[in-house]
């Protein structure tokens, strides 16, 4: 996959409907997310895409590709997403995704960060 789909693939996870999602998400996916239960598996993960409206507006920025074994990609990333009625989110991000076959990848792994609060 090149690096222009890989992006395309990224931002498809955050917009697209819960169908979507589970077409692209590995049932063995393991993600953290920065809320309660903040460990989901993939089932889990596209459960809770179905009950959350997705993303409207996605920014992709410090966008980073490695490709540590053939069939394997993994992507690091700055994130500004919005959608009607809330707060803008952002967060740092890693996505990881192995190749089933030709053409054809799952995310098996992916983790948010958002900034750190400081409180004085």
């Amino acid at each position: 996959m090149d690096d222009g789909r890989v992006w395309s693939f990224e931002e498809s996870l955050w917009t697209g409907d819960a169908e979507h999602y589970r077409e692209l998400v590995d049932e063995e996916c393991l993600m953290v997310l920065p809320q309660p239960p903040f460990v989901l598996s993939g089932e889990q993960a596209v459960a809770a895409v179905s009950d959350t409206p997705r993303w409207t507006k996605v920014a992709i920025s410090e966008r980073q590709v490695s490709r540590p074994q053939e069939g394997l990609i993994v992507v690091a990333y700055k994130v500004n997403a919005e959608r009607e009625g809330t707060t803008p989110y952002e967060a740092h991000c890693t996505s990881t995704y192995r190749r089933l076959e030709h053409e054809v990848w799952r995310v098996v792994q992916h983790q948010q960060t958002p900034p750190l609060t400081v409180t004085p």
